[in-house]
């Protein structure tokens, strides 16, 4: 779950990079107009750049602070990982340690869960949910849950569209007339896959925490102030899965206004 917020850190940054593209390319009038593509993008890209800033510094903080208070069983990430897999019928999945931070997640393929030093030897609050979290993603992969099938489902169709589909629509700007707007269409069309995955992948990770959560509090392992403490670190991790959707449906409503609107027409 958590190694999804160093991913969006980098998508952060490709939007960085874009704001500056679109100054250069605004302010020098490419095809579009002075200044139009800059200020269009901030109007698209701004607001959900804070959420998306806002969101990363919120799971990083939350988890800081419940990282550094113990929760009352004196239990391990490790420790209560392996609980809920062996209650689940879930033996044969290990639960291993992995260098890094924040790097912790749940291999289908390979079955193991790996937890980062931070979550793997730690008997926080903070790490108990974590751990419990990428748990529930090993009960829903032997569950058969639909929306974790799909998600791995889809995985190559859309890596295939954000890798292709950004490179189709700077193409088409090169093009003029019918042939580039419908380079330019497809191109947005695959990047739109990058919007699909992350939509699907809302359902996935809202259900592991819940899982994770119901352990916590129906166990009767663990007091009340576990249960709350880990809510808000799993609550706030959602966040910048919220946060990376509504970024990429800014950009692609930018890309539509900006490349198949009245500017490309008049062109």
């Amino acid at each position: 779950m958590l190694d999804f917020i160093m991913q969006y850190t980098n998508i952060i940054g490709d939007s960085l990079a874009d704001m500056v593209m679109g100054a250069f390319y605004g302010g020098y009038g490419y095809r579009y107009g002075y200044g139009y593509g800059y200020l269009s993008y901030l109007v698209y890209m701004l607001p959900a750049l804070c959420l998306g800033l806002w969101a990363q510094f919120k799971v990083k903080s939350t988890f800081n602070k419940y990282n550094k208070v113990g929760n009352s069983r004196n239990m391990t990430g490790a420790q209560i990982a392996r609980m809920i897999l062996d209650n689940n019928g879930l033996t044969h999945v290990r639960v291993e340690q992995v260098a890094g931070d924040l790097t912790d997640h749940y291999d289908p393929r390979a079955e193991v869960i790996r937890l980062s030093t931070s979550v793997y030897k730690s008997t926080s609050i903070g790490a108990i949910g974590v751990a419990a979290h990428e748990a529930g993603h090993a009960v829903q992969h032997a569950r058969g849950y639909v929306p974790m099938k799909l998600r791995s489902a889809i995985i190559p169709v859309c890596n295939f569209g954000s890798a292709f589909g950004p490179g189709m629509i700077l193409v088409g700007c090169l093009f003029a007339g019918d042939f580039g707007t419908k380079l330019i269409f497809w191109g947005i069309a695959l990047f739109s896959l990058v919007a699909l995955f992350q939509l699907v992948t809302l359902p996935v990770e809202f259900n592991a925490s819940r899982r994770a959560l119901n352990v916590i509090r129906d166990s009767g392992m663990f007091v009340n102030e576990d249960y709350k403490g880990a809510k808000k670190v799993l609550s706030a991790a959602a966040m910048t899965y919220v946060a990376a959707l509504v970024t990429t449906v800014m950009q692609i409503l930018y890309y539509v206004t900006r490349f198949l609107g009245t500017g490309r027409r008049n062109d």
